[in-house]
């Protein structure tokens, strides 16, 4: 295939999805008028070569694999590579996929855009569906690192493997983010300036954004969940505004289990003078009642090794909402039940 006369990048994925959508004939230049995003675009950017850069190469590299190692063996270099990488790398993906549609079409308090947000405006959620639909063409670039890996490996460990293409489109991801390309020009994305997760690999910051882009594109989460941008601004040993009053007055039940981790379960409960409900040799039961939510039921265990200094950690385990005595609860953790549970020693 003949280079590109033209590269143009763009700071996030959401600028290059509303160019991609422009590109592909899907939003007409007027349309952008209502995002207030201020995106250049290509003129006659020719037809698109996605499936030529992808479909066939994918197709081709399988097959060459499959045939020299066999179904099974295939299955088990496809399942090696991909157990750990697939599912992170897919949520990340839907995440920015929806955040970007969000940042077309109207306020959303966990997405932050280049653009001073107005009010709804007619038409714009038509364009937001018709760009979120754009992102659906995109190469993956870094996003498409969990497939990408299997066939990187596969070179790595039997010299006999070429997949040159696959190859290419590995080291392209090294650089950059999703990106669209055309006969004529590729429109490409930037990668993120931070990305900050948990140990489970799902986006979580407590003092600022958890994925955040050079031209202000950012989205907000903890442990996975979306959160306002201006909510994560009060958490963690600075956020004087996190009370137990604000806690209670929080009339969104995920934001409330939020704010209680981050609070400190038995801060709460002495701050509001709460009572347990079970004390035993096992530990404290404990519960938070919520408006309109299931009540949050833990067991307050001390661990049984001390600490070097000494000292003795305190743990909260959640347990179910009918638990009713401590034993219950710490036995359900093990997956036994109260009359089962009577362990010999405690490490």
């Amino acid at each position: 295939m003949a280079e590109p006369e033209r590269v143009v990048w763009y700071d996030s994925p959401l600028a290059a999805a509303v160019a991609a959508a422009v590109a592909a004939g899907t939003c007409r230049p007027a349309d952008l008028a209502a995002t207030r995003l201020s995106v250049k675009v290509p003129g006659r950017p020719g037809r698109p070569v996605q499936e030529r850069l992808w479909s066939g190469p994918w197709q081709a590299a399988k097959a060459e694999a499959g045939a020299a190692l066999g179904a099974a063996g295939w299955q088990l270099a496809w399942n090696e590579g991909t157990s750990r990488l697939w599912e992170p790398t897919r949520e990340l993906t839907e995440r920015i996929r929806e955040a970007v549609h969000a940042g077309v079409g109207a306020t959303d308090p966990s997405v932050r855009t280049p653009t001073v947000r107005a009010a709804s405006v007619p038409g714009r959620w038509d364009v937001a569906d018709k760009v979120r639909a754009t992102t659906y063409s995109a190469l993956g670039g870094q996003f498409d690192g969990a497939w990408l890996a299997v066939f990187d490996g596969l070179r790595r460990c039997f010299p006999e493997f070429d997949f040159p293409v696959v190859a290419e489109l590995g080291e392209v991801a090294r650089h950059v983010g999703w990106w669209w390309p055309y006969e004529r020009v590729a429109l490409v994305s930037e990668r993120p300036t931070v990305m900050r997760r948990d140990d489970h690999s799902r986006l979580h910051d407590g003092a600022g954004p958890a994925l955040a882009y050079a031209d202000g594109f950012a989205l907000h989460a903890w442990r996975g969940m979306p959160v306002p941008a201006d909510f994560v601004g009060g958490l963690g040993p600075g956020g004087s505004w996190l009370t137990a009053r604000a806690i209670r007055n929080e009339p969104n039940a995920e934001l409330r289990r939020v704010m209680l981790e981050i609070h400190g379960y038995d801060r709460y409960l002495r701050e509001v003078g709460a009572q347990p409900l079970d004390r035993d040799e096992t530990g404290v039961l404990w519960e938070i009642d919520l408006d309109g939510d299931e009540p949050i039921v833990m067991v307050e265990v001390l661990n049984s090794t001390p600490e070097p200094d000494g000292s003795v950690r305190t743990y909260w385990l959640r347990v179910p909402p009918d638990t009713e005595t401590a034993r219950e609860g710490v036995a359900w953790t093990f997956g036994l039940g109260p009359d089962d549970y009577r362990p010999l020693r405690e490490t």
